[in-house]
């Protein structure tokens, strides 16, 4: 096994570093397609990080397909993959709307200050119990109740977000323009689940009505996340675009773009 020096004194954090050292072994074919990769523990001693930086790092190899884990036995390479990609646009709700013609506007319900949970932390990159602000807003697209949506942020990223008024600005265009935060790219999964009862409340929906969850962690250049989200839209409103695309001979291009609404 060949080993990358991890920089402890990058602002990329460490599980990605891992990621991408694993992905470089797995290009250069150290890692073979079937093979199992080191353990845990050797993967703690050989690049000198802790067991939480590991299972992130493998926990993200798996998202992105590139192992399966297999309770009791370890990771294992998988096969290089031929299918269509999914690849999604980081617009915001906001941006989208307006885009549209239609108006915009939040209400916010919660903007604070809180510890990281366990969940947020790890979406973040960060400590269980370091500070995020939180931000929880109910969503209007030309005043009809449209989404539940509860964004974290590292609170050191951007400590004056608290005093921003949220009602009508978009919080991507907020945090590129004022705190020069840029958002490069990101990771979204959609679930169709039924609305739970203060969801439904908000949305003004029946409880158990369909509604479509997305979550989302957004990240830096640097690969920094920056944002993570978790986002319930009503099923009788909301749509997610998709373009399919057929391109002869470029199999490692994307086939299908995902367009979603964000924040």
């Amino acid at each position: 096994m060949t080993t990358q020096r991890l920089d402890r004194e990058s602002f990329v954090p460490m599980y990605y570093q891992l990621q991408q050292a694993l992905i470089h072994d797995m290009d250069e074919g150290v890692h073979r397609p079937g093979d199992r990769l080191p353990s845990e523990s050797e993967l703690c001693d050989s690049y000198g990080v802790s067991r939480t930086v590991v299972r992130q790092a493998l926990r993200e190899l798996e998202i992105g397909g590139r192992i399966v884990r297999r309770k009791g036995q370890g990771s294992f390479v998988t096969p290089p993959k031929t299918s269509e990609l999914l690849v999604q646009t980081l617009t915001g709700l906001h941006e989208d709307v307006t885009s549209r013609g239609g108006t915009m506007r939040s209400e916010v319900r919660r903007l604070e200050r809180v510890p990281a949970t366990p969940e947020v932390a790890a979406e973040l990159a960060i400590a269980p119990g370091d500070p995020v602000i939180v931000l929880d807003r109910l969503r209007f697209v030309d005043e009809i109740p449209w989404v539940v949506v509860v964004t974290y942020l590292p609170y050191a990223l951007c400590p004056r977000l608290l005093e921003e008024d949220l009602t009508h600005q978009s919080l991507y265009a907020l945090l590129e323009d004022e705190y020069g935060i840029e958002i490069s790219w990101g990771r979204r999964q959609v679930e169709a689940v039924p609305a739970p009862a203060a969801v439904a409340r908000s949305l003004d929906i029946r409880r158990d009505s369909p509604i479509l969850l997305l979550s989302s962690t957004s990240y830096a250049p640097d690969g920094r996340p920056v944002e993570y989200f978790v986002a319930s839209h009503r099923g009788d409103l909301s749509r997610f675009e998709v373009r399919l695309e057929r391109r002869r001979g470029a199999p490692r291009n994307p086939l299908l773009t995902v367009q979603s609404a964000g924040t």
